[in-house]
C-alpha cells in the first residue's frame, strides 16, 4: 500500500505522517517514508537529524546509479520506520516532480521499492502542477491534511482536483481527510457535503504536537517517557488501523474555484451575522431587564 499526503504548506503535513508511519509499524508493517520537498525535513522527528537527500546522493555520483548502496540514502528511524529523503532543485531551478522520479528509479534499481508493505510519500505544500502531483503517480491512496479553515480547504480541493485527473489513469484513491490543529470541524464538514469524501480523524491543537516538532521527536518516542501523551498516538492508531482495512476511497469531483469560494465565504458570512445578530439579543435582553 502506497500513500501520498498533502495538504497547506504549514498544516502539520511532516508530523502528521511521521506519527501515522510510526502507527502503521506498531501495526506490524515495513514502512517507508519517502520525503519529498527539497527542504529535506520530513523524516526528522524520525531520524534526529536531516539525512542526506537521493538528489544529493546522486550528484556526488556522478549520476552512476551501480555506485549507489541502499545504506547510502535509505536511514533507520524510530520503531523501524526506514526514510528517504528525495531533495529537489536549487530554488527557482528544475522540477520536484523530476527529482520524485529518481527517487523512485532508484530505489528500484536497489530493489528496495517492492521491499515494504507500506511506502507513504510526504509531499509539500499544495499541488500546483504536474511536478507537485508527481507522488500520485506511484500511490493507491491519497490523504488531504487539513483544518477547518478558509485556506485549507481550498488547498484540499486543489489536491482533490489533482487526484480527479490522475484517477483516469491510475488505481488512485482519496482515503480522507485528517482535520489537524482543531476541534471544529463545520466548515469541514459544509466542505465534504459539497465534494464527498470520508473525514478519517480530527488531531486538536495539542501543544505536545508542536514541540515534537522542535523536539525532533516524534509522539510515540516521547510518550516512552511520558505515559500522559498515549492518548494523542492513540489518534494515529485510528488513522493507520483504518487505513489498514484498505478502504475503497473515492474519486472526488472537486468543485470549481469560484463554487467553493462562494461556499466556504458564505458559511463565515452567515456565521459573521449569526454572532453579531446573537451579540445583538444579548443587548437588547440587557436593556429590557
Amino acid at each position: 500500500m502506497n500513500l501520498a499526503v498533502y495538504g497547506k504548506g504549514g498544516i502539520g503535513k511532516s508530523t502528521t505522517s511521521c506519527n501515522i508511519s510510526i502507527a502503521l509499524a506498531k501495526r506490524g508493517k515495513t514502512v517507508l517514508q519517502i520525503g519529498c520537498d527539497p527542504k529535506h525535513d520530513s523524516t526528522f522527528t524520525l531520524t534526529g537529524f536531516l539525512i542526506p537527500t537521493i538528489i544529493d546522493t546522486l550528484q556526488a555520483k556522478d549520476y552512476h546509479y551501480e555506485d549507489v548502496w541502499p545504506e547510502d540514502v535509505i536511514y533507520e528511524g524510530y520503531a523501524g520506520v526506514n526514510s528517504v529523503e528525495a531533495g529537489g532543485p536549487p530554488a527557482g531551478a528544475g522540477c520536484g516532480g523530476y527529482v520524485v522520479g529518481e527517487t523512485v528509479k532508484l530505489l528500484k534499481e536497489l530493489n528496495a521499492f517492492f521491499e515494504y508493505e507500506v511506502i507513504l510519500f510526504d509531499v509539500l505544500g499544495d499541488v500546483v502542477c504536474g511536478g507537485f502531483a508527481a507522488p500520485l503517480n506511484y500511490s493507491d491512496y491519497c490523504i488531504i491534511v487539513t483544518d477547518n479553515g478558509f485556506d485549507a480547504l481550498f488547498a484540499a480541493n486543489r489536491i482533490a482536483a489533482s487526484v480527479h485527473e490522475k484517477a483516469r489513469t491510475h488505481q488512485l484513491r482519496i482515503a480522507g481527510l485528517v482535520g489537524n490543529r482543531t476541534t471544529k470541524r463545520d466548515l469541514i464538514e459544509k466542505y465534504v457535503e459539497a465534494c464527498p469524501m470520508p473525514v478519517i480523524e480530527l488531531l486538536p491543537l495539542i501543544e505536545e504536537i508542536r514541540v515534537s516538532r522542535v523536539k525532533g521527536k516524534t509522539l510515540f518516542e516521547m510518550a516512552e517517557s511520558d505515559p500522559s501523551l498515549n492518548y494523542i498516538c492513540d489518534y494515529y492508531l485510528n488513522i493507520a488501523d483504518h487505513l489498514l482495512t484498505e478502504p475503497e476511497g473515492v474519486i472526488p469531483r472537486e468543485l470549481g474555484d469560484r463554487e467553493l469560494f462562494t461556499l466556504l465565504s458564505d458559511f463565515y458570512l452567515s456565521a459573521t451575522d449569526s454572532s453579531v445578530n446573537d451579540k445583538k439579543e444579548a443587548s437588547l435582553d440587557f436593556f429590557f431587564v
